[in-house]
């Protein structure tokens, strides 16, 4: 290491210590599957290999980065602020906290009147089903099948059992799963009365951007108003103008009683997390602010990187990018689709938030790969390996959207042949 780069004497070498000293598994996943990724340089909506091997992000981990890789206004911002602040004090009230906190209420729904903050998604969401534990004096927490929504201790049992029964963190009694887009399922769950809250992706990331159906989101809501159970929007992933809208849930006309926003908040640079409630909702700030601590929640060049984050996603001009990008994407996608009609079956599409969806039960997973060799990183969706999930960043650029689709429809094309062929995941 020499100050800026950390370098090994060869991509071999680094791989076979990243199992040995990091993760084994999930390193070895990544061999198997054909995608020997060491990410190196990156740079807007770029990331290099060590290899030098440039790859179009459609991933963006989740969003983190919707306004690409390292993006300039986010970094001269933190540069700025670390002349002046550093990861701060969680105790006490602080310029950059409530700066955001304010600006974060501002751009929420009405109603929203106070923030918490994380440094994690998962630790939000553990944040937000706590606070409505307290709100309510309920324990259960209904979530939907295949739903995904962290690994911490909450989070994780409110998720799908492939993460949750690892830890022996699967509970059904107190975390029940319910169909999506099944409202008399979900009145069945709350009838008792004895829901804390019901959270919702939005657009279920994990499961692969399914969409909810024309007023499924209302009617949940409208039972959790019935029976007295909260509503939590977790817009972890969905979030930050990635539909065309700040907040995913605005365009259901919903204002949920608590809302969870990370990965994009961060603007990729600084870790930040928050969770956006209701004055009734977040009555244990009021009853016992040292409820829930949280040493780097709210780190104070997280905030200051979340602050001008906010001020991209909201202006006026991203907006109208959004919009752009999400129609000349979706049109070159339907004219790809159309050649293979056989093999790329479906797009999910709210915005630039969308999965798509092969023919196989793997599927997603040869295109990932075959897009990976053609310069274009996307992920297969961990509880549909039939979609992948493709994830523009809300800045791209028409050429670099030309260029994907251009790489995309060869990637899909190659994969077809592949599974066509008769190979076995």
């Amino acid at each position: 290491m020499d100050g800026t780069r950390i370098t090994f004497d060869s991509k071999d070498e680094m791989i076979a210590k990243s199992k040995e000293f990091w993760n084994p598994d999930k390193t070895q996943f990544w061999m198997d599957s054909g995608v020997s990724l060491v990410i190196d340089r990156r740079e807007g909506y770029f990331i290099y290999d060590v290899s030098g091997k440039r790859l179009i992000d459609v991933h963006l981990n989740g969003g983190t980065y919707s306004l690409g890789h390292r993006n300039p206004e986010v970094v001269q911002a933190v540069t700025a602020a670390m002349q002046y602040f550093d990861i701060g004090n969680h105790h006490f009230p602080s310029l950059a906290r409530t700066a955001l906190a304010e600006a974060l209420v501002s751009s929420a729904p009405l109603g929203i009147t106070k923030v918490i903050y994380g440094s994690g998604g998962g630790e939000a969401i553990d944040i937000a089903l706590k606070t409505a534990r307290h709100a309510t004096q309920r324990r259960k927490i209904v979530s939907i099948v295949k739903a995904y929504h962290g690994h911490t201790g909450l989070a994780v049992a409110a998720g799908d059992d492939r993460f949750a029964s690892l830890f022996l963190s699967d509970n059904p009694d107190e975390f029940p799963h319910v169909p999506f887009n099944d409202l008399d399922a979900m009145e069945q769950a709350l009838r008792g009365r004895d829901v804390a809250a019901v959270i919702m992706e939005t657009i279920p990331a994990t499961y692969g951007f399914p969409l909810p159906e024309p007023g499924y989101l209302e009617g949940v809501k409208a039972l959790c108003e019935r029976y007295g159970s909260l509503y939590i929007a977790d817009e972890v992933q969905t979030g930050l103008m990635r539909t065309g809208e700040l907040w995913a849930i605005t365009k259901h006309g919903i204002t949920p009683d608590i809302l969870v926003t990370g990965k994009g908040l961060s603007g990729g640079i600084y870790p930040i997390t928050a969770v956006l409630a209701t004055e009734q909702a977040a009555g244990w700030l009021t009853e016992d602010g040292f409820g829930h601590m949280s040493t780097f929640g709210g780190a104070e060049l997280g905030c200051i990187a979340a602050l001008k984050t906010l001020e991209i996603s909201c202006r006026t001009e991203t907006r109208s990018m959004v919009h752009y990008i999400a129609d000349l994407l979706g049109r070159g996608l339907r004219r790809i689709q159309e050649s293979y009609p056989d093999w790329f079956v479906g797009i999910r599409q709210n915005g630039v938030v969308m999965g798509l969806e092969f023919d196989h039960p793997q599927g997603a997973k040869y295109v990932m790969k075959h897009l990976y060799e053609n310069g274009v990183w996307a992920i297969f969706s961990t509880l549909d390996p039939r979609v992948l999930q493709f994830k523009p960043g809300i800045l791209m650029t028409p050429d670099l959207c030309d260029e994907l689709l251009e790489r995309m429809e060869v990637g899909i094309e190659h994969a077809r042949k592949e599974v066509r062929k008769g190979a076995h995941w």
